[in-house]
């Protein structure tokens, strides 16, 4: 295998236009953090864009902060917290969660291994937030690109409110690297709430916690995460052993303290409440944001993403068919995390080639007739070369996304395979 260290955007241009003259393809890596993600890239070249590292700008009065792709994201978030900001979507680290299936790499290799502020963009994740404040393409302004033409471009800018035409810095948001190779990215930053509280209801059964969650979402209290977790799901600050249904309140201490006395009053019906504060309300919600509970177990984790309402009947498919499964619910209902083992549904031998993609299509037929999409997002490479790792596309939305492609990256050298087959 031949490695590509790029230091700068000319050279990551020199070195695709070699991919294209020698008919080579590249697998595009980072810290390698989130390497694992989508399905196995098998080119023998790595461009690895970690060496594009640094911040270029940053304008905390401007809320706009520009880094080159590779630049380390604990970097990042150390300059913002500096000035009061954050990055609002909440960006997740699945170092713990992924770790067991980087190639070559230990668990403390992958603990030691920073995401990048390209690893987030390209694989367009976001936290417990997302239903506040939107995901990541909301935040994304502008990049600098390389394209699999070998053309550099840019795209977007650096203000909050601009219209350059086609918004193609958000077609790169969560493209996985097979459009282009970002090599600079600005990004829209907020500031960090001043105090921040979790209120936990315990007891309440799937139904009432999404309707729970909803009447709370859809009330003037301007909650920032919902999320409902079973009884056998621990993390820092649940109570163990308790179905839990948790919401969290963040800005101005005053406005924090008075909205966290009408929420107690509203959930105070439904069963116990326990708040959680400062370094505990941030450690409940750092777990959920990096399906802690999943990170130490060899399941498959599946993302099932789903209308809220329908929730309830999901995970009631879920307990029938998956009885040993575990799993819980954030975004108010409309994010289901999902750990199964192996065999731990009826579709055949999970080892097989037919029996990976018969336990596949077990996992995707829960989601009946409510609309939604998952995600195989951690299982073994041998499963994920022969798995829909994402929620197979429409006839006429898959001819658009090789359209694109083609338009980008027409001789397919950029992370072949990653997200399809044919993309």
């Amino acid at each position: 295998m031949t490695t590509f260290a790029p230091r700068t955007a000319d050279e990551a241009t020199e070195a695709l236009r070699w991919a294209l003259a020698a008919g080579e393809a590249f697998e595009i890596v980072g810290s390698q953090s989130k390497r694992t993600l989508g399905r196995p890239v098998n080119v023998a070249n790595v461009l690895d864009v970690s060496g594009l590292s640094g911040i270029v700008s940053y304008e905390p009065a401007e809320l706009v902060l520009t880094a080159r792709a590779g630049t380390p994201l604990h970097v990042i978030e150390a300059a913002l917290a500096e000035h009061g900001q954050c990055l609002a979507f909440e960006p997740p680290d699945f170092r713990r969660l992924l770790a067991a299936d980087v190639p070559g790499a230990t668990a403390e290799d992958a603990q030691a291994a920073s995401g990048t502020l390209g690893g987030v963009v390209a694989t367009g994740l976001s936290g417990p937030r997302r239903f506040k404040v939107g995901a990541v393409r909301d935040h994304l302004l502008g990049i600098a690109a390389v394209s699999g033409r070998a053309e550099a471009f840019v795209a977007g800018g650096k203000v909050v409110k601009n219209v350059t035409g086609y918004d193609i810095p958000k077609l790169m948001a969560g493209s996985y690297g097979t459009l282009a190779v970002l090599t600079e990215i600005t990004m829209k930053v907020l500031p960090a709430p001043e105090d921040v509280r979790t209120l936990i209801v315990a007891g309440l059964d799937v139904p009432a916690a999404v309707d729970a969650m909803t009447r709370v979402l859809q009330s003037a209290l301007d909650v920032s995460g919902a999320c409902h977790l079973p009884a056998e799901i621990a993390l820092a600050g649940k109570p163990a052993d308790v179905v839990a249904t948790a919401f969290r309140l963040e800005g101005f201490a005053v406005s924090v303290e008075f909205r966290a006395k009408e929420l107690a009053a509203r959930l105070g019906s439904l069963g116990a409440v326990t708040v959680l504060r400062d370094a505990e309300c941030a450690a409940f919600w750092r777990d959920v944001r990096d399906v802690a509970p999943f990170a130490e177990s060899a399941d498959w984790v599946w993302r099932l993403s789903v209308p809220p309402a329908a929730a309830p009947a999901l995970v009631a498919r879920i307990q029938r068919e998956f009885p040993t499964a575990k799993w819980f619910l954030d975004w108010a209902g409309g994010l289901v995390w999902l750990a199964v083992s192996p065999n731990g549904g009826s579709a055949g031998d999970s080892s097989a080639p037919r029996g990976v993609t018969d336990s596949v299509a077990q996992i995707r037929g829960l989601l009946g007739d409510g609309g939604g999409h998952a995600t195989l997002f951690r299982a073994p490479a041998r499963v994920r070369a022969v798995a829909e790792v994402f929620q197979p596309q429409p006839l006429a939305l898959a001819a658009l996304s090789q359209r694109v492609k083609s338009q980008f990256d027409p001789r397919g050298i950029l992370n072949p395979g990653r997200m399809y087959a044919d993309v």
